[in-house]
C-alpha cells in the first residue's frame, strides 16, 4: 500500500469516527430542545402566603416563592422558560441550567441569583393568598406544569399537573368541530339524495303523461 493511500484511509477513518462521536453527543441536547417537558420538570411547592404581615418589604416579598424541581437525571436548560400567575404577570428564566434531581426556588423580591435561588426583583407580592394559579411553560410556550389553590383548584388538578388538561380540551374541541363537519357533509349528501329522488319522480311523471 502506498503512503498516499494509507494517508487517505487514515483520514477517512478519522472523519467517520468524528461523525460518530458528534452524533452520539447530539441526542441529549436535541431531545431537550425538542421535548423539554418530558424531563419531568415540575412545580414541586408553592409558598404563596409569606410569613408575617404582607408589608411589601423585601424580606416579606422573598417570603413567598415557588419551587421548580427537575425530577429527571439529566440537566435542563431553563433559559426562556416562564412562570406566571393567573393575572398573566410572568417571570422569565435567564441563564439557568437546572441539574438533575435538583430544585431552584423562585423568590418574588430582589436578590442575587444562584443555581438554587433566583429572584423576580418585584416590589409587590405576585401570588394571591386566597386564590391563584402558578403556571410553568417552556421556551416554546407549552405548559409544563401548574399548581393552583383557592377557586382555581378543581378536580382537574392532576390533569393540569401532567399537562394533559389543555390537550384534552383541545381534543374535545377538535371532536366537536369534526362532528359538525360530518353533520354538514351528511346533510349535503341527504339533500343530493332527495334531489335525485325528486328528479326520478318527475321523470316518471313525465313518462306517464
Amino acid at each position: 500500500m502506498s503512503a498516499s493511500s494509507a494517508a487517505r484511509r487514515l483520514t477517512a477513518v478519522a472523519l467517520v469516527t468524528g461523525s460518530v462521536v458528534a452524533a452520539a453527543a447530539l441526542p441529549a441536547s436535541a431531545d431537550q430542545d425538542r421535548a423539554p417537558d418530558r424531563q419531568r420538570v415540575v412545580i414541586s411547592d408553592v409558598q404563596y402566603n409569606a410569613p408575617g404581615p404582607d408589608n411589601r418589604s423585601n424580606r416579606s416579598l422573598n417570603g413567598e416563592w415557588v419551587n421548580i424541581t427537575n425530577r429527571s437525571h439529566q440537566s435542563v436548560d431553563l433559559k426562556g422558560w416562564t412562570l406566571r400567575n393567573s393575572e398573566g404577570d410572568r417571570y422569565t428564566f435567564r441563564h439557568l441550567r437546572l441539574n438533575g434531581r435538583s430544585t431552584v426556588k423562585v423568590h418574588t423580591g430582589a436578590g442575587r441569583d444562584t443555581r438554587h435561588d433566583v429572584y423576580q426583583d418585584r416590589r409587590n407580592h405576585i401570588w394571591d393568598n386566597r386564590s391563584d394559579r402558578a403556571t410553568l411553560s417552556n421556551r416554546r410556550g407549552s405548559v409544563v406544569d401548574t399548581e393552583s389553590w383557592g377557586r382555581f383548584r378543581g378536580n382537574d388538578r392532576d390533569d393540569r399537573r401532567n399537562g394533559r388538561g389543555d390537550d384534552r380540551r383541545d381534543d374535545r374541541r377538535d371532536d366537536r368541530r369534526d362532528d359538525r363537519r360530518d353533520d354538514r357533509r351528511d346533510d349535503r349528501r341527504d339533500d343530493r339524495r332527495d334531489d335525485r329522488r325528486d328528479d326520478r319522480r318527475d321523470d316518471r311523471g313525465h313518462q306517464q303523461r
